[in-house]
């Protein structure tokens, strides 16, 4: 059976995976250092996934940041005009 488009999350591929292919593992672990060269590709160790999240803070610092910057170009358009 299939899922009704209702149902189904507009946004499901948006988010980020928590399963990453083997490629991918043994990507992170050569960044890490912990995969060498010839090593067996079965049986790897666990690999935490990137997670993209945002603390609210931050966000609100970023508003704050780029709303300072707009009144500072309204400002400066104004000197000009």
């Amino acid at each position: 059976m299939s899922i009704h488009k209702s149902l189904k999350l507009k946004n499901s591929l948006e988010r980020p995976r928590s399963v990453l292919t083997r490629w991918e593992r043994i990507e992170r672990l050569l960044d890490e250092e912990k995969w060498r060269e010839g090593d067996n590709v079965l049986g790897l160790p666990k690999v935490r996934t990137k997670y993209k999240i945002k603390s609210r803070r931050l966000a609100k610092r970023e508003a704050a940041e780029a709303k300072k910057a707009e009144q500072e170009a309204e400002k400066a358009a104004k000197k000009k005009a």
